[in-house]
């Protein structure tokens, strides 16, 4: 399948699975000394070509202060940031998640992302492989540990005491460091999937001696995570920055003329931000009410499950008529924002964005009832997916979500232009090209159908498709630790 989802990542947001891998982590314990690592050679992939892309693709971890799904729509402070710049620079943002094996660096030089946005510290051991943009802001690496024990405020007493973090963090090279200088620590390195807050929350739980984050991390964290301490500082000012390429100076260059519009240090040591960077620093670190609400697992458990309000619904309809749910989940994000009492200007209602008069329910008020609605939308879309049956998976989901907002008529249009023109009609970049040029009179004088804006329809599809490959990794990365979980029951009895 085509759009199979290679990048499975910790999903911060689904608490629901947290609860279930309190009772059983197992990390592995290190001593191992620094290793060479070896990546690949960066792909030849600048500014210019990701210009004619037209999307920017964003590496990045599923946590909540990155990347993260709220009621199903897309939050994070380096999400914010990213998609900022990319406005600027007429992109689309495509968020790349890292799963439990990648190395971030690894699948920035193989081309699969153009930047690494993850609150990514520069380091000695990361300059010789990638570049750094400018930074965007200072950050302390400070120990968390139970409040169970005495709190750590002295490197000395860190002698024989074993600390978590994954191999791949900043934290790792500061405890690697360390060492070097002779303190006697123990390295647990956890996989890859367990990001800074899972970490945090296994040590209140008493399964972890202690771990390390940064302040602004941990700062957030405690507000909700009950049972933790922090007293010692093991990293003061790391500067966190945005990494891209080495041979991509172009793309190197606009980050750092967007930085420099949004942080510069004066000569006297004062940092100066803009006012759109105090805006993201305060939703999701500084203003504890806003931001904790982001966090508090409880909070988006009751109101939001771990993807969206209607998960349940939109699984048990869409499994009836035989269509990926999370397909569903997508379109319904982009039609409405999950907001049953949608109408657009065309007279489309409710989750799905029904038109009345293509209806089977004859009562308009009727199609405001979620269940209603998404019954509706799941058969039109299914009509569609079957129309494509034939189609491998990325073909036949982008020509069905064509038609679902477009309609068939003015798909049809496009097929035969795209035949005319000796193209494949049956690839979706073919129909997509067709759907462009019918914005033009040269075309669409021709057409049965005639004008329409068809731009509008192929980011509609683009912007589906990025959605859904999002909300799949979500969803088989809630599959993976639950199964995790349920084997470390077993083993455990």
């Amino acid at each position: 399948m085509r759009l199979a989802i290679k990048h499975i990542i910790y999903s911060s947001l689904a608490f629901i699975v947290l609860a279930l891998i309190a009772t059983g982590f197992s990390g592995c314990s290190s001593s191992e000394e620094k290793e060479e690592v070896s990546y690949p050679e960066p792909v030849v992939l600048d500014f210019e070509e990701i210009r004619e892309r037209g999307t920017i693709r964003m590496l990045t971890r599923y946590n909540s202060s990155s990347y993260f799904l709220h009621r199903g729509m897309d939050r994070g402070f380096e999400f914010e940031m990213v998609s900022q710049f990319a406005e600027e620079n007429g992109l689309k943002v495509e968020v790349v998640l890292l799963g439990t094996e990648d190395d971030p660096i690894t699948l920035l030089n193989r081309g699969e992302g153009d930047l690494i946005a993850s609150n990514y510290a520069i380091t000695a051991d990361r300059t010789p492989h990638i570049a750094f943009s400018k930074p965007y802001n200072f950050v302390n690496q400070v120990l968390v540990q139970s409040t169970d024990i005495p709190v750590i405020r002295d490197l000395s007493e860190l002698e024989g005491k074993t600390v978590s973090v994954r191999k791949t963090s900043s934290y790792y090279t500061t405890l690697q460091s360390l060492r070097d200088q002779g303190f006697d620590i123990t390295i647990d390195i956890v996989g890859e999937d367990w990001n800074t807050e899972a970490l945090i929350h296994e040590v209140a739980m008493g399964n972890l001696q202690a771990t390390v984050a940064d302040d602004n991390l941990y700062k957030v964290a405690s507000n909700y995570i009950e049972g933790v301490q922090s007293g010692l500082v093991l990293a003061e000012q790391d500067t966190v920055a945005w990494a891209v390429r080495k041979n991509a100076p172009h793309l190197k260059e606009k980050m750092d003329e967007f930085m420099t519009g949004h942080f510069r240090i004066r000569e006297d040591g004062r940092v100066l931000r803009s006012a759109f960077l105090n805006i993201l620093l305060r939703r999701y670190f500084e203003d504890e009410r806003q931001a904790t609400r982001y966090r508090d697992r409880s909070f988006d458990m009751i109101y939001t499950g771990y993807i969206s309000p209607y998960d349940d619904m939109v699984k048990n309809i869409a499994d009836e008529a035989g269509v990926d749910w999370k397909l569903v989940l997508a379109v319904m994000a982009q039609e409405s924002r999950f907001n049953p009492n949608a109408r657009s200007w065309a007279g489309a209602v409710g989750l799905m964005q029904i038109i009345p008069r293509f209806s089977r329910v004859e009562e308009e008020a009727l199609l405001y009832d979620p269940e209603i609605n998404i019954r509706e939308g799941v058969r039109y879309l299914n009509k569609h997916l079957n129309r494509y049956a034939h189609l491998d998976s990325l073909n036949r989901y982008s020509m069905a979500l064509a038609n679902y907002n477009v309609g068939m008529g003015h798909v049809a249009d496009a097929r035969i232009l795209a035949a005319q023109l000796g193209n494949d009609p049956d690839e979706w970049e073919h129909i997509a090209d067709a759907l462009l040029k019918l914005m033009h009179r040269k075309y669409y004088q021709h057409a049965r159908y005639g004008f329409k804006r068809g731009i509008e329809t192929v980011n509609y599809v683009e912007d589906i498709l990025n959605r859904y490959r999002r909300y799949h990794a979500i969803a088989e990365l809630a599959d993976h630790f639950q199964q995790r979980s349920m084997d470390d029951a077993v083993t455990s009895r």
